[in-house]
């Protein structure tokens, strides 16, 4: 027996409702620090207009904000207040590594500016470019979108994942070429 349902009746499972609603509504932690900063507020303005994707509201607050977009380079005085913003973010969260700066380091190969910052914090979506136009970062957030819709849950099962909190890269002990672990213990 089929029942006529009202034009203002929506069925749907939880998970997707939930999932919508998380991405058309990302709150944007903008962590600018170079030249990618005046392309991401350019995003921001009337001619690319963010808030047609549901990302306008940027906020300088980590408690009411779930995307951090790292734009421009890091350096090494930087990362404790970029983890610190991180850390202080509420579940659910995602990054955004805008540029070639935030991703590798880019032209910066020395010691004080960090060679990625996924090596610290997890990223979610990578930006190419130097600087990357409003356009790319416009696509960065809207695949990210699709990420959000395809992989939440209401009860927030995928950010207790083991390898979203396992320790990153730069946090682990390497090994050095050509010493065998065994020399490394002796000291």
């Amino acid at each position: 027996m089929a029942v006529d349902l009202p034009d203002n009746v929506l069925i749907s499972n939880l998970d997707a409702l939930a999932n919508w609603c998380r991405k058309n509504s990302l709150w944007p932690m903008p962590f600018a620090t170079a030249c990618c900063g005046i392309e991401l507020m350019a995003t921001g303005a009337s001619r690319h207009d963010l808030a047609r994707f549901g990302a306008e509201v940027f906020r300088f607050s980590p408690r009411q904000c779930d995307l951090m977009i790292v734009a421009g380079r890091v350096v090494m005085k930087m990362l404790p207040v970029l983890q610190r913003i991180w850390q202080q973010m509420h579940e659910p969260k995602w990054c955004i590594s805008m540029g070639a700066c935030a991703s590798t380091g880019g032209v910066f190969d020395t010691y004080c500016v960090v060679q990625g910052i996924d090596r610290f914090v997890p990223v979610d979506m990578y930006v190419p470019g130097c600087p990357p136009r409003p356009e790319q970062l416009i696509q960065g957030i809207l695949d990210l979108q699709e990420m959000i819709q395809r992989q939440g849950t209401v009860a927030g099962e995928e950010f207790a994942a083991r390898d979203r909190q396992q320790p990153k890269r730069a946090l682990r002990e390497l090994p050095i070429l050509g010493q065998s672990p065994e020399l490394r213990r002796a000291r």
